[in-house]
């Protein structure tokens, strides 16, 4: 048998090295929090998700986000975000057309406010995928990843384009 002041050690060890795994884990486990879009029930949001690319922009690593028909790319704080099942925009704005490297196209309605955040919202397609870009992200990195989500976004038909 152990002399308890040995176990008592021995325990002390243990859950010291159990609390730093699990501060370890929990670093490596990084999820982002996006509001649920009021149309994130639709079942091609499903899709459209599930085709999103795990990398934007050639080091934006796609990270879990706690929020249904979602997708997060970069850091908490820093993260590019899609929202699928936003309201669908009218031709307002500065609307461009976006060729991917696929062969296949999307429509977005281009926008930044006083911050610099930029926010594309998908024209013609119901339902409408937002993403929105931070000015953390817009520092290194241009905004034609865009491009990138062409294939899923795609997963919904479009029924206008741009004029």
């Amino acid at each position: 048998m152990l002399p308890a002041r040995t176990f008592t050690r021995r325990t002390a060890v243990v859950l010291a090295a159990t609390a730093l795994t699990a501060v370890s884990l929990a670093g490596c486990s990084r999820t982002i929090g996006v509001e649920v879009a009021p149309n994130a029930a639709d079942p091609l949001c499903a899709e459209v998700v599930l085709a999103v690319p795990d990398e934007l922009g050639g080091d934006l690593a796609k990270v879990p986000t706690d929020a249904q028909a979602t997708a997060a790319w970069g850091e908490p704080g820093a993260a590019v975000t899609l929202r699928c099942g936003v309201e669908q925009l009218g031709p307002v704005g500065d609307c461009q057309h976006v060729d991917s490297g696929d062969g296949t196209s999307v429509d977005w309605i281009v926008a930044t406010d006083d911050e610099d955040t930029w926010s594309f919202v998908t024209y013609g397609r119901e339902p409408a995928v937002e993403v929105i870009v931070p000015p953390a992200v817009t520092e290194d990195h241009s905004t034609a990843f865009i491009s990138d989500l062409a294939p899923a976004v795609t997963q919904v038909p479009a029924t206008k384009e741009c004029q």
